[in-house]
């Protein structure tokens, strides 16, 4: 069962930008915290960036603050991570999730409850 929906990714140059959108499915985002994780071939499930839902409180991965901007829109339902000046490090499958019950570090991907399925972002050099 799906529960978000990402979309946006892509194949870009180094240097570009990029923005991807995350929407549950069927439902509204209840106000909890929403995260985008991101997994690049070999490696875990990384943090990359966080926001609360009220008062939207934002969080970043030092790899990407500066680079990135989680933002959320409440009239569209929808999460978004604008980035810029994108790196061929960035390469991985991007994952926004949602965390319902979990208590603890906004940046553990094991506490968040729902998950999307992932969208890749390809960064070429």
């Amino acid at each position: 069962q799906v529960q978000l929906v990402e979309s946006g990714g892509g194949l870009v140059q180094a240097g570009d930008s990029l923005r991807l959108s995350c929407a549950p499915s069927g439902r509204t985002f209840s106000g909890y915290p929403v995260a985008w994780f991101r997994q690049a071939p070999g490696k875990e499930r990384e943090f990359v960036a966080g926001i609360t839902w009220r008062p939207g409180i934002t969080d970043y991965a030092d790899s990407v603050k500066g680079r990135f901007t989680i933002s959320r829109d409440s009239a569209r339902n929808t999460v978004y991570l604008q980035m810029s000046s994108l790196k061929p490090e960035d390469t991985a499958v991007y994952y926004c999730a949602e965390k319902r019950f979990g208590a603890g570090s906004n940046r553990l991907p094991e506490l968040y409850d729902y998950w999307g399925q992932g969208t890749q972002v390809t960064v070429s050099s």
